[in-house]
């Protein structure tokens, strides 16, 4: 390896920290027709077509990690040997490369890779800032704030995120967004909200118009959220929840980003179902809500998921229980199942509050259909739950629905005693 010791003249800028991992680790070295993908990349495109020599990076892009590796480790040593090394390692780290790499690799391009080492775990800290510029030191700063939150410590995180992107700004306007999405995070995190929304949106506008569709979307579902935890207390700022989950459901799908596509589902359902209505119109809502919560349950699953799987569950059940239609009957059944569905996941002992809301919901619905002596059963047992929990207000609505179940009941003797003997 004599011959790949030294510096190496790495183009700049590098398209690092652009896209998805670990790709957006991988470098480009100087060749034919390089540069026009390199600045691409940088810019947040994807290039219309990569030439053979830069193959590791589509099939990167595209997932193929195996024939990434392949594809480089099929390069010819020469004026790009350490750059082939340093993506040999991004695709497939350990310590062995990590040293063959200290020994020859120097400047930008070493200081990249013990960036690198750090991410993956195999150095106790990202290397000294700094040794570099631009995208180079952007991605340490951005190492250095992950090593803060490590230690929970926000506050510097914050400060980290804050240098990596003004660093990033001026030779990749993507990456700036990326970091920015990171730092609006973090200072949701220490309760600097009305930061965080001006972030956000600067993260969002750096991403808008690139090929990045599935970050961009994600930063939608994160500022949507924000506005929606705030929206309780300012009811107004739903709209803007629901806005971002409306653009992030335009850029990704089921296919392309099923996580994001989910959360953003599930999020906008219950914005929708917990709006105030105060027209008969506004009722489609909970239609549009119910279609949202069913397009979420197609990718959350009780397995991988099961915080989210069960609150967007017993969200479309409720939906289902209240939703104007001529088809009530029929979406009340299909809700007792579904809260039968979640009580398989909730055990009393591990989340007794949860099984009793579950139980009270279902003992609900159940009398809605007319089944008295089950829904009851459901009733009692959630009552008794909230008891134990002193959960006053809870065991008092159930005592309103029951209280609403015996005078049916009476009704419903009454109307049988009334008829005449034949």
């Amino acid at each position: 390896m004599a011959e790949l010791a030294g510096a190496v003249d790495l183009p700049r800028p590098q398209p690092v920290g652009v896209f998805p991992l670990p790709a957006g680790y991988l470098l480009i070295g100087a060749g034919e027709g390089h540069d026009e993908v390199r600045r691409a990349l940088v810019a947040g495109h994807l290039p219309g077509s990569f030439p053979e020599s830069l193959q590791y990076y589509r099939l990167a892009l595209d997932g193929d990690l195996d024939r990434a590796l392949a594809a480089v480790e099929g390069q010819t040593p020469g004026g790009s040997g350490q750059v082939a090394l340093a993506n040999r390692f991004v695709l497939e780290p350990s310590a062995a490369r990590l040293a063959e790499l200290r020994s020859v690799a120097g400047g930008d391009l070493l200081t990249h890779v013990e960036t690198v080492a750090f991410t993956v775990g195999l150095a106790p800290q990202p290397p000294a800032p700094g040794r570099a510029d631009g995208e180079i030191e952007a991605l340490v700063a951005a190492a250095w704030a992950a090593a803060a939150l490590e230690r929970h410590d926000r506050g510097k995180a914050a400060a980290h995120l804050e240098l990596a992107a003004e660093l990033a700004q001026p030779v990749s306007v993507p990456l700036a967004g990326q970091l920015l999405g990171q730092l609006a995070n973090v200072q949701l995190d220490v309760g600097s909200t009305k930061r965080a929304e001006v972030t956000f949106q600067a993260a969002i506008d750096a991403l808008s118009g690139t090929d990045l569709r599935v970050s961009l979307a994600e930063l939608h579902v994160s500022a949507g959220a924000m506005y929606q935890e705030r929206s309780e207390a300012a009811p107004r700022l739903m709209k803007a929840a629901i806005d971002h989950y409306l653009a992030a459901l335009a850029l990704v799908g089921a296919d392309t980003a099923p996580e994001t596509f989910a959360v953003a589902n599930a999020n906008l359902g219950l914005a929708y179902l917990t709006t105030p209505m105060h027209e008969a119109s506004d009722h489609l809502r909970i239609g549009i809500a119910v279609q949202s919560l069913r397009d979420a349950l197609r990718v959350l699953t009780p397995e991988q998921h099961p915080d989210r799987w069960a609150s967007t569950q017993l969200n479309l059940a409720n939906a289902l229980v209240y939703m104007p239609s001529a088809h009530q009957a029929e979406n009340i059944v299909e809700a007792v199942q579904l809260y039968e569905d979640l009580l398989g996941a909730r055990d009393r002992l591990r989340d007794p509050q949860g099984r009793a809301r579950v139980l009270a919901n279902q003992g609900n619905a159940l009398a809605h259909l007319g089944h008295f002596d089950q829904a009851k059963a459901r009733l009692h047992e959630a009552r008794a739950i909230f008891e134990e929990l002193a959960e006053d207000a809870a065991v008092r609505s159930v005592r309103s629905v029951l209280d609403e179940i015996a005078k049916q009941e009476s009704f419903l003797r009454q109307r049988a005693d009334e008829v005449p003997a034949r």
